[in-house]
């Protein structure tokens, strides 16, 4: 067990220190990150367990010093990354982009929009898709981030998602919410003992492929992941209550679907291919 957990977290931990390591982040700036969140986490535990989360608790459950967690404990709590109002809003206008019919070409692609106009221009869509936001700062920000090409009173999109090419903070802001995602839905799996409770989370992979076979794979996984992904947004924009206010219930969730693709080489010694399925 406890060598499947160290072997776990080294996998987790090496693509990401291989980004702090690109981005300048020294080891004991990431120590001191990792005390951070390990008091961080302790007492949310403790606390979910009924349990009062003094220091001298959270020292005990961490191994850090007493010293240590008091200290700790009196850094503020960062922001948890959640998507920026301008990020959800640009998903959702470059969705409709893809699926609704009056923004679409002849052959059912994004069509090139002209910025103004009341049906079919950019700042139609922006006006069905992003609520209130002007048309024109939502143009700013999805050129900013590399998502549109602006040419004269014209636009173009630049692929099929909102994934912000030229922002660095942006692309790290997915970094944190998007594997957080993941790593909490594979935590919830391991917690909950009804079959029913459990999140999905399906992956299938082959270990003995030709580098040949990699183009058709990505470009099926682009073409029917992104079918799929617009199936399911169809259905979540007529549940949100940012854009249908009529919209009743309780509470306030995130819920979402997310699906990447991945390669790597493998080693020789790798036994033949057979497919991974968790």
């Amino acid at each position: 067990m406890t060598h499947m957990l160290y072997r776990a977290a080294r996998k987790i931990l090496k693509p990401l220190v291989r980004i702090l390591h690109r981005k300048g982040m020294a080891f004991g700036e990431f120590s001191q990150l990792a005390k951070q969140v390990y008091v961080e986490a302790s007492e949310e535990l403790l606390k979910a367990d009924g349990e009062r989360p003094t220091t001298s608790r959270i020292a005990i459950a961490t191994g850090l010093t007493r010293k240590e967690v008091a200290q700790l404990r009196q850094v503020a709590d960062e922001d948890d990354l959640a998507p920026t109002g301008s990020y959800n809003r640009g998903v959702r206008v470059m969705t409709g982009w893809l699926q609704d019919a009056e923004f679409l070409n002849a052959e059912g692609k994004p069509a090139v929009l002209p910025i103004l106009g009341e049906r079919g221009s950019f700042s139609a869509l922006v006006s069905r898709y992003s609520g209130d936001m002007p048309y024109r700062a939502m143009l700013r920000e999805m050129d900013r981030v590399g998502a549109v090409v602006v040419d004269g009173e014209f636009v173009r999109l630049l692929g099929d998602g909102y994934i912000p090419h030229a922002d660095e903070n942006e692309k790290l802001g997915i970094l944190g919410t998007d594997v957080s995602a993941l790593i909490a839905t594979i935590d919830h799996n391991m917690r909950v003992e009804d079959r029913r409770q459990l999140y999905f989370q399906r992956k299938v992979s082959y270990d003995n492929l030709p580098v040949e076979a990699l183009p058709v794979l990505k470009e099926m996984v682009g073409k029917d992941g992104m079918d799929l992904l617009v199936r399911f947004n169809q259905w979540l924009a007529t549940q949100d209550r940012d854009g249908n206010p009529q919209v009743g219930g309780s509470g306030r969730m995130r819920a979402g679907v997310g699906i990447y693709y991945f390669e790597e080489p493998v080693s020789e010694q790798v036994g033949k291919g057979k497919p991974d399925e968790d």
